[in-house]
């Protein structure tokens, strides 16, 4: 009965991997040594890392030598300026960005029991689905009045990089791609596309167009290296399609404008077709042939609970659903 009760409760190897590690590592540096490499590595900057965690250059420089001197490593390689992370130091910073993570989603906890969410919860989005999360600030105030919503417009990989340096606390992205181990993904709604056209140029004045049709009009898209357009280029390719663009923009403002001025058309999401001013004389084609539906979500760092400001975010965006 005693051997059964050992193995019942015992931690498995990672779990108590993680808590040696974690008990060795706080006897050496504390957490405001760990926000201070978080800072570092953000800025990649010792004179701006040091001006976000409001302490002079020298005294910044001398807690990192501390670090240095307290793990018996070095962690950055030095120059006349930041020149990155040594492998240790890379190390030390996945780490030290873990247990940030961890002890953050403990304050939580403990701040939960004796009352209301509070602080800023700061969330990147892809610029295609603003329009949808622009909602959620409203009825997340209702619900919790002292957590305020920080909307950010970030592509796909500054989310990832904002997970990771701890600048964002989630992000809404695509999830058609492989996300790290780091993160936890959780599916949202669907994106579907729609064609704004302003009507001069509209092949007809409702109904649908196919991907095909569309590429021959003068359209106005986002540059190559957003997420977007990769997404679009791939079905104009799938229905034997190759649009050659009047204009590229990396701001969707810019490309409604296009419309306004009756200049080109645009491929918006369907949760963007609208956004546009009223009065604005603009004709809506449904995108057919291929019928495209892309998965949009909330992706968070991998914890487990998740934190209770994260839970409420995610709770709310599941209700714009």
């Amino acid at each position: 009965m005693g051997a059964l009760s050992k193995a019942k409760f015992a931690p498995c190897p990672d779990t108590l991997f993680l808590i040696l590690a974690s008990v060795y590592i706080f006897a050496m540096i504390d957490l405001r040594d760990m926000n201070l490499l978080s800072a570092l590595a953000r800025h990649r900057h010792f004179a701006r890392a040091a001006a976000d965690m409001g302490i002079s250059q020298p005294a910044f420089s001398a807690r990192i030598a501390k670090i240095e001197a307290d793990l018996g490593v070095r962690i950055v390689h030095r120059g006349n300026r930041f020149e990155g992370f040594t492998d240790e130091g890379e190390v030390v910073l996945r780490w030290s960005r873990r247990m940030l993570r961890e002890a953050d989603s403990m304050a939580q906890d403990l701040q939960a029991l004796h009352g209301p969410l509070t602080g800023t919860f700061s969330l990147g989005v892809v610029p295609t689905a603003l329009a949808h999360v622009a909602r959620a600030p409203s009825r997340l105030h209702v619900e919790h009045p002292g957590l305020r919503l920080r909307l950010l417009s970030n592509s796909s990989n500054a989310i990832l990089r904002g997970l990771d340096d701890h600048s964002l606390s989630a992000g809404v992205t695509y999830l058609d791609t492989a996300l790290p181990d780091t993160v936890k993904a959780i599916a949202l709604y669907q994106e579907r596309y729609v064609l704004l056209c302003p009507p001069a140029l509209a092949p007809r004045p409702e109904g649908t167009i196919t991907w095909a049709e569309a590429a021959t009009l003068p359209l106005c898209l986002l540059t190559r290296d957003m997420h977007n357009r990769q997404i679009l280029d791939a079905v104009f390719a799938r229905a034997g399609a190759a649009p050659d663009p009047v204009m590229e923009t990396n701001a969707f403002t810019t490309a409604l404008a296009q419309i306004t001025a009756g200049f080109a058309a645009t491929i918006v999401p369907e949760s963007m077709s609208n956004v546009l001013p009223r009065g604005t004389s603009v004709t809506r084609l449904a995108l057919t042939a291929p019928d495209i539906a892309n998965p949009i979500g909330l992706v968070i760092p991998n914890l487990t609970p998740i934190p209770p400001s994260t839970a409420a975010v995610l709770a709310v965006l599941q209700s714009l659903s």
